[in-house]
């Protein structure tokens, strides 16, 4: 037999209408929890703020460079009207350094902090992502001219252009007339007579190298011990470009500058004018102590020992050393200076014109090199073409697709991200910046800890 149905006025008298008055162990809980977290809460605050601690409202570490600026947040976010967070300002960043823009046509300006993600440990600020650069040169924009840059660049092992110093058509500037097969072939005669097997670092080698030349006629000055606990070798940037190649340390040893066989002694490597005031000093000095040789016997050319049968020719000093000094200096000029210099010869000017040297130190304009970071590769490796070039012109750098054979994106690759090889502010437009802070202010402990510190340390 089916229940009978009850009514909803005896459905309500079953209900106990005083059960919120009665204990309960989950209300109690709950009552615990809405009083103490929140207490608790603000007691931790409350002891942040007494100890002058920000570390809970610190997003992460920062770098090296601002951890002295731990404890000073408000150095760096200001705070603004009617905004909850308090963002990192350009204004707060120049106060200490100045970041000059990047070209003076650039249509964006990029705020500081976009660029240079604080907060992240102990990375290098400067290690900014490519977004940072693809922003602008994914699709290049310039105001009030043509860019003359390439205008689409995603990455370096994807979309970026050859290095314009090795593209179709470009050629060394520089003048000295150096045939490298020559010098690195086998049994090459160096000095003394000696034959040597020549290598790169025979002639190219960085400022601050203080290994000692095998063939150089002066030797490279050492660095200081102290110089050298103050600066590391992976920082010094006399150490990432080569330095250019001067007679004085490289070519003097096997090609000396003989004028005369009277002379053991060589005329200077320098301007014509130096070497002709040196070559008739140096016979003047000679004619002085030898006056038996103004008494010139005039020989047939073809017969040098007979002489002809005529009285000789008895010279005036200056004579004598003016026909002696045209003489050397054809030697000098004609064969010996031209083996290595582009000489022209005006016809109303008594010495000749040498053309500057046009020697390229640095080749990448727009980025960066270092040789010393890339010391474990042998030279060959990147300039490959200098055992066979044998023109001047030359360009023995590498191309892009042999920096890619290292540097591209991936775990197995090094670094290839924009920054490795190019900086984004122009530093030639850098101006000073003043401090505005104290010793106290960028010390973490409290100014009466530093000063009971300095009189226990008296």
């Amino acid at each position: 037999m089916p229940r009978a149905k009850l009514k909803t006025k005896k459905l309500a008298q079953r209900i106990d209408l005083n059960y919120f008055k009665r204990p309960h162990p989950f209300r109690r809980l709950r009552f615990l929890l809405s009083v103490c977290v929140p207490a608790l809460a603000i007691i931790w605050l409350a002891w942040y703020g007494l100890t002058r601690n920000n570390h809970v409202y610190s997003s992460g570490k920062m770098s090296v460079s601002h951890s002295v600026l731990t404890e000073q947040c408000s150095s760096c976010h200001v705070k603004e009207a009617r905004a909850f967070s308090a963002k990192a300002s350009d204004q707060a960043c120049e106060t200490c350094h100045d970041g000059p823009i990047h070209h003076t046509n650039q249509l964006f300006t990029p705020n500081c902090s976009s660029c240079h993600r604080e907060h992240r440990g102990s990375l290098r600020l400067a290690a900014t992502s490519d977004l940072s650069c693809t922003q602008c040169h994914a699709n290049l924009r310039v105001a009030g001219s043509a860019t003359d840059f390439a205008r689409n660049i995603d990455g370096f092992d994807s979309s970026h252009p050859e290095f314009s110093a090795v593209r179709a058509g470009s050629v060394d500037p520089g003048t000295i007339k150096l045939d490298h097969r020559v010098h690195l072939k086998k049994n090459l005669m160096g000095p003394n007579g000696a034959a040597v097997q020549l290598d790169c670092g025979d002639c190219h080698r960085p400022p601050a190298s203080n290994e000692p030349w095998r063939f150089g006629g002066v030797p490279q000055p050492k660095a200081s011990s102290v110089a050298q606990k103050q600066e590391p070798p992976s920082i010094n940037p006399a150490r990432a470009y080569m330095s250019p190649v001067s007679y004085a340390q490289h070519c003097i040893a096997c090609h000396g500058l003989q004028f005369d066989k009277r002379f053991a002694e060589s005329a200077p490597h320098d301007t014509p004018t130096a070497v002709h005031a040196f070559v008739v000093l140096r016979f003047r000095q000679y004619i002085a102590t030898h006056p038996a040789e103004l008494r010139i016997t005039n020989s047939d050319p073809n017969l040098p020992q007979k002489p002809f049968p005529i009285s000789p020719r008895v010279l005036t000093p200056e004579q004598w050393v003016s026909e002696r000094a045209a003489e050397s200096e054809q030697l000098l000029w004609r064969k010996t200076c031209m083996q290595c210099h582009a000489l022209s010869f005006p016809t109303n000017q008594p010495l000749p014109v040498v053309a500057n040297s046009n020697i390229t130190v640095h080749w990448f304009q727009h980025a960066m090199f270092n040789h010393d970071k890339h010391r474990l590769v042998k030279c060959e490796e990147c300039h490959s073409a200098a055992r066979t070039s044998q023109e001047t012109s030359d360009i023995l750098l590498p191309g892009i697709r042999t920096c890619e054979q290292c540097h591209h994106t991936g775990s197995d690759g090094a670094e290839a991200r924009c920054f490795e090889c190019h900086t984004y502010h122009d530093w030639s437009k850098e101006k000073p910046a003043h401090g505005n802070f104290t010793l106290f202010q960028l010390n973490r402990r409290q100014p009466h800890e530093a000063n009971a510190q300095t009189s226990v340390g008296k």
